[in-house]
């Protein structure tokens, strides 16, 4: 099957083709090749028949995913159905790439002013929509506290690195002393994105700190649950790293409508109401808490952010698979999660408040009216204290 590289594709009359986004809708959320229409590796499964008519046939069709392995088999269809089809050669990763080259011909004077933007657009543009929840969440639920280290955990992805540049803001506001270390654990990215993550780390002037683990190959041969599994041990690494480092506390960047999302997913496929916490205790390193001072931010907002400042952010560097949508947040499956943010958004166009009163449910949990709790791994049945 031909391809065709990203430096040939910038060669091609801008009329002669259309470039098409094959991955999932979630990856359209970290940015596009400019100039592409989004036709999802979904409809090339269940409605061929509408991909073609979408399709001109006098021009080339240039496809590409997130590496050029799932657009090769789509050019091959449409080959089979009478088009010039070709797949981007490295896919999405390739156009990273190629914004990395050209960021590195860029004198530190360009790059200077380029981290000044994005550190004002927090300031002024994002400030109430980013800022403030960022904020607010640290002094609610008491996040930062006088002489806490904080190891900020940067996975690559927008959550996280947004996560970094709100701290050195709220560091620079001087109203509590604390220390910040940006830890990068790279379980065996690739070489690209290992790239993008140094790349928009120098970009955002963020000091991360880098160290290598084994944790995709520790995985590679286990079939059930691999994306649990490495989430746990990632968890566990980021714990003894940062301890090693002299932290107290890790941060990670779950945001408000992770929490929405896994408050509704206990209660339809766990069967019980629980929430992702804002921070907890490690039970295994002493000393240790995690926190998530994205607690209350918006993850639509965090996406305009990212497309205002031009920014493009890893979404999923897992070799298991083409995209994130099989990897676990917490240890809830992607396609559960999906089903459960699709539900959220339906729910909202007849509710407004939908998603803010299933935030505020487990608020206002009144005992009084619940059979029976948890607590402290004992179970309280309201029988237990109903005739006293």
């Amino acid at each position: 099957m031909k391809e065709i590289s990203y430096k040939e594709l910038t060669e091609l009359a801008e009329e002669s083709f259309i470039l098409v986004d094959v991955r999932n809708e979630g990856s359209l959320k970290y940015g596009m090749i400019p100039g592409a229409v989004s036709i999802t590796q979904e409809l090339f499964e269940t409605d061929l028949e509408g991909v073609l008519a979408r399709l001109d046939k006098d021009k080339k069709i240039v496809l590409y995913c997130t590496r050029g392995q799932v657009s090769l088999e789509d050019a091959e269809i449409l080959g089979e159905n009478g088009f010039d089809a070709v797949s981007l050669k490295g896919g999405y990763n390739s156009y990273l790439s190629a914004l990395m080259e050209a960021q590195k011909a860029e004198d530190d004077t360009d790059l200077k002013e380029k981290t000044a933007e994005i550190e004002l657009s927090i300031r002024k543009k994002f400030h109430k929509a980013l800022f403030s929840p960022f904020a607010k969440a640290c002094k609610e639920y008491e996040l930062i506290k006088e002489g806490d280290h904080i190891c900020v955990c940067i996975s690559g992805g927008k959550d996280s690195m947004l996560m970094a540049k709100l701290f050195q803001e709220i560091q620079r506001h001087r109203k509590v002393n604390f220390e910040l270390t940006f830890l990068v654990m790279d379980p065996g990215y690739s070489k690209v994105n290992r790239e993008l993550i140094e790349s928009n780390s120098k970009l955002m002037d963020i000091p991360i700190t880098i160290y290598e683990s084994d944790i995709f190959d520790a995985v590679d041969t286990v079939d059930k649950n691999p994306c649990y599994l490495c989430a746990r041990m990632r968890r566990g690494h980021l714990y003894s790293k940062a301890k090693e480092l002299g932290c107290n506390k890790i941060a990670l960047g779950h945001h408000y409508d992770d929490v929405i999302e896994t408050i509704l997913m206990g209660m339809l496929y766990g069967a019980q109401i629980q929430t992702m916490m804002p921070k907890l205790h490690s039970t295994n390193f002493e000393g240790m808490e995690l926190i998530r001072p994205l607690y209350l931010v918006r993850q639509d907002d965090i996406i305009a952010w990212q497309r205002y400042n031009g920014l493009h952010f890893l979404q999923c560097a897992c070799h298991f698979t083409e995209t994130c949508d099989s990897c676990s947040v917490d240890g809830t499956s992607a396609s559960k999660r999906l089903e459960t943010r699709n539900l959220i958004a339906e729910l909202k166009k007849v509710n407004p408040y939908v998603e803010s009163n299933i935030f505020r449910s487990v608020e206002n949990v009144n005992l009084a009216t619940v059979i029976a709790y948890k607590q402290e791994g004992v179970k309280h049945h309201f029988l237990d204290t109903y005739d006293e």
